[in-house]
């Protein structure tokens, strides 16, 4: 018989652990359902699905591989990399001379685009094994082509780079960049994707609600009504917007200047987010990021964005822009919002001429997931 109690730990994330009353002064089992956990859990690695000349990329296929090679060598150092990509070989000469490869598993697949955050496997983690949920990617409301895509997480199963169960959700459309878990059973989401067109009608926001409740076995799920950036084609992920942090925290994008466009939209949801409140009541610590600098290209504003960073074991990856007091201004919101984990910016202005940034390129795994 046991006695099951939630417990803080490191001050953030939780476990769960039952005491023993035959020996009740013994150990502790740590033990939980299954649960979502935070991006800045211990992870066994990320995935980066690679350009490739039959991508969009095509036309600047040698600048946004630098910036994978990036990317790639900054997670090779410190957990595993997955990289997905029907070339194989050619990535292997990309990388050899930069990136630990004794970190690094390949797997060959078709593709049609790099955006893993969105085609990736969403993990839950539970007291026995960890379960891949396979949901389905049409490229954000059949915006884009994403039939390849939408295999990916089905096929690298099957060739057992996983120790982890593998459940599909194929009949429901969901995409990473459009949540975020705090790992003690809150998510945050915004209304404007995921009630978007041609995502999940005729369900309402009622019904997915429950749905994700009872999916991905969360409490609370808060709904951000407010806020985009200009040339997105996520229909506002909230991993563009605002993010999760450690210690009851919410790191968020903030506009000071009212001649930009987006200063309404985003003050409104800068005064939402201080309506919002953890399971134990208590108000979020608001962290406000720097709005990039206006970036144009072809005469269409790119969206770039401080918030789409990556947590990974011992540091935090996040974009730059080439804005000297943007970018520095960034490095220590991070800094403040995840203490003692190293800050590494890395040059992501290629990324978004294809409108996303670091973050909509990488899935992470946590420990127990790839082999």
């Amino acid at each position: 018989m046991g006695l099951l109690m939630s417990l803080p730990k490191n001050g953030d994330e939780e476990k769960d652990l039952q005491v023993d009353w035959a020996n009740p002064f013994g150990s502790l089992e740590e033990l939980r359902g299954p649960y979502l956990p935070s991006e800045w859990h211990k992870q066994s690695g990320v995935q980066l699905t690679w350009p490739h000349a039959g991508t969009d990329w095509a036309y600047m296929l040698d600048e946004v591989q630098a910036c994978f090679v990036e990317i790639a060598r900054e997670i090779a150092k410190r957990e595993l990399l997955l990289i997905v990509t029907p070339e194989v070989e050619t990535v292997k000469k990309q990388i050899a001379n930069r990136v630990n490869m004794e970190n690094v598993r390949f797997f060959e697949c078709e593709t049609n685009d790099t955006w893993a955050r969105d085609h990736g496997a969403i993990t839950l983690l539970d007291t026995t094994s960890p379960l891949l949920l396979d949901f389905r990617f049409n490229g954000w409301g059949d915006k884009f082509e994403a039939s390849l895509d939408n295999q990916i997480t089905r096929k690298v199963y099957d060739g057992g780079f996983f120790k982890s169960e593998y459940k599909s959700h194929l009949d429901f459309v969901l995409e990473g960049g459009s949540i975020e878990s705090d790992g003690r059973g809150t998510l945050l989401t915004t209304s404007t994707c995921l009630l978007a067109p041609h995502r999940n009608q005729p369900m309402n926001q009622t019904d997915i609600n429950d749905y994700l409740r009872s999916t991905l076995h969360v409490e609370q799920i808060l709904w951000l009504d407010y806020g985009y950036l200009a040339g997105d084609d996520t229909d506002s992920h909230v991993d563009t917007l605002a993010r999760l942090c450690p210690n009851n925290t919410i790191a968020y994008v903030k506009c000071t200047n009212p001649e930009d466009e987006h200063f309404e939209e985003l003050q409104k949801m800068e005064e939402q987010l201080g309506t919002f409140h953890t399971l134990k009541g208590e108000p979020y610590r608001l962290l406000a990021l720097p709005m990039a600098d206006s970036i144009v290209e072809d005469g269409e504003r790119l969206p770039a964005t401080y918030a789409n960073f990556l947590v990974i074991n011992g540091a935090v990856l996040f974009p730059t822009y080439d804005q000297k007091k943007n970018d520095a201004a960034a490095a220590e919101v991070l800094a403040e919002a995840f203490p003692g984990k190293e800050i590494i910016g890395i040059d992501c202005r290629a990324l978004i001429k294809q409108h996303g940034s670091l973050h909509c390129v990488t899935m992470q795994f946590p420990e127990g997931v790839i082999k």
